[in-house]
Order: structure tokens, then sequence, then C-alpha cells
């Protein structure tokens, strides 16, 4: 009977119902608790991921140099930069002579009217005293240089060049064999013609096509 006494005390079914309400607002703030800690950690985790791709972003951008001109590239010459050039030539002054980095070491770059006449392979007077004024640096060179020809792409045909290749392959021939005649040793020295499939600029006018015939001495580091 005790124990049916207790429940019928006054107050006792109150008091159950009141712990019954506490344990489901515990319940509730715990799972508000966890949700808030979610959410934070949510954005913490979104927040890192979005700095790690704009840092990626910024070490994937690459840099582009806009010294380099589009006929330089095609050509393989670089901008002359300081030590990038032979310092034997860093001093060098000849009109009409233009000296750069090269892909393969250093360029002498020389326009055809300084050397030749037009639709011609024999060096003009003026021609061998440009090239006279380079044959002391030259011989000191030790390593090889290559003499490579170059034209526009307007068609040649005559009777001792029938197309550009040979007008450039003999323009090349002849400055090799001006600089032999120098003491230059003929073993470190080659003769290319390349045609116009190397132009610096476009071939569309005439200032183009002038920029495109040239004779370029490339000195090999190698």
């Amino acid at each position: 009977m005790a124990d049916s006494d207790d429940a019928l005390l006054p107050g006792a079914g109150q008091a159950n119902k009141d712990s019954d309400g506490e344990n489901w607002l515990t319940s509730y703030l715990d799972v508000l608790t966890l949700l808030i800690t979610l959410f934070v950690l949510l954005i913490s985790m979104s927040g890192g991921e979005a700095g790690d791709a704009t840092s990626s972003q910024a070490t994937a951008t690459p840099s582009f140099s806009p010294l380099a001109k589009v006929g330089e590239r095609q050509a393989g010459i670089l901008p002359r930069q300081g030590d990038g050039v032979n310092a034997a030539f860093d001093d060098l002054a000849v009109d009409g002579v233009v000296v750069a980095r090269h892909a393969q070491g250093t360029m002498l770059r020389i326009a055809d009217h300084l050397l030749f006449d037009s639709a011609s392979a024999s060096l003009t007077p003026s021609g061998e005293a440009t090239l006279a004024q380079l044959t002391d640096k030259l011989s000191a060179f030790p390593g090889r240089i290559s003499v490579e020809g170059h034209s526009d792409n307007r068609p040649i045909t005559t009777s001792r060049y029938p197309s550009n290749w040979e007008l450039s392959s003999a323009r090349a021939s002849a400055v090799l064999r001006f600089l032999t005649q120098q003491g230059i040793d003929a073993t470190r020295l080659r003769a290319i013609g390349y045609a116009d499939t190397k132009p610096l600029s476009s071939n569309d006018d005439a200032q183009g096509r002038a920029s495109n015939r040239r004779v370029e001495l490339v000195l090999h580091n190698d």
C-alpha cells in the first residue's frame, strides 16, 4: 500500500512531467550544438579550399614577357640581355649589324642590301667592308659559326638561281668564302640557305620583306 500511497501523493505526477520536459530540452540543445559545430567546420573547410585554389591558380599562372616579338620567336631569336650575348660582342658598333641573343648562342644579323645587289650573290665592296669589321672578333671566337642566308617569299627565277633556295644558299656561301679569305678557320664555318622559311616579319609589305632578306652569323656556344 505504500507504493499506492506514494503514487497518490500531491505533486508526484507534476514532478514526473517536469522531469520529462527537462530531458527533451536537454536533447534539443545537444542536437543544436552539434549542428552549429558542423556548420562551423563546413564553413572553415570551404574557406581553406577556396584559399588553396586561389593559391594554386596564382602559382600556375604563367608569366609572359612582352619583349619577344612574334618574328623573333619564329627565328629562335631572343632579345639582347647583358650576359645573354657573348661578351666579346658587347661593344660591337658596325652600321647595319644587329647583335642579339640567339637560342644557340649569339647572333649577328646583317640586312642583305648591305652585302649584295638585288638578285645577286656577289658581295659588293661595301658588303666586304662591313664583314671586314667583324673578322677580328669572329677570328677570336673559338666556337662554330653558322652563316645563314634568308630571303623574302617573292619567287625568283633566273638561269643561275631557279629559286630562293639557291639564292639564299649562294649568299651564305659567299659570306663564308670571304671569312675564310680573312683567315677564319674553315672547319669552324658552315653555310645554310633557308630561303623564306624563317621570316622575321610579314611578307605582305615592302618593309616586312626587306627585314626578311638578311644574312645571320650564329655563334654557337657549344
